[in-house]
């Protein structure tokens, strides 16, 4: 099951933060159709968050069509967002884990790993 973790210093809403993570560990394959998320109330204690933060992700992902609720039973995935590429994922998730290693060896701290991947992601994306 997923667990969601919230960063206050991104400048990204939490609902959005949620929705982002959900989004994420369905393209990886780490959510399955079929899985259930969450339910509010577990997210709320997790996070120490407002119910309707959690509800405003929830809803935007029925809007999306990825989950749907089921009275008295949760919050279900309906489809996945994997795609053919995923059998890539395990070995250059091992260089990164290999990279993140080396970067934190160097000294550079978790805020500065993520600053240095963005700006790096941004600019080879262009």
């Amino acid at each position: 099951m997923i667990e969601f973790s919230l960063h206050p210093g991104s400048g990204v809403a939490p609902y959005l933060q949620i929705v982002q993570q959900v989004r994420q560990s369905l393209r990886l394959g780490l959510l399955r159709e079929g899985d259930r998320l969450p339910t509010i109330k577990a997210v709320v204690a997790q996070l120490a968050i407002n119910p309707n933060t959690v509800l405003k992700a929830y809803r935007e992902l029925e809007h999306e069509g990825l989950v749907e609720p089921r009275p008295g039973a949760g919050t279900f995935v309906l489809r996945t967002l994997a795609d053919d590429s995923l059998t890539a994922h395990e070995p250059l998730r091992a260089e990164l884990r290999a990279w993140l290693d080396r970067a934190r060896r160097a000294g550079i701290d978790d805020d500065s790993i993520e600053a240095l991947f963005w700006t790096t992601f941004r600019s080879a994306h262009r």
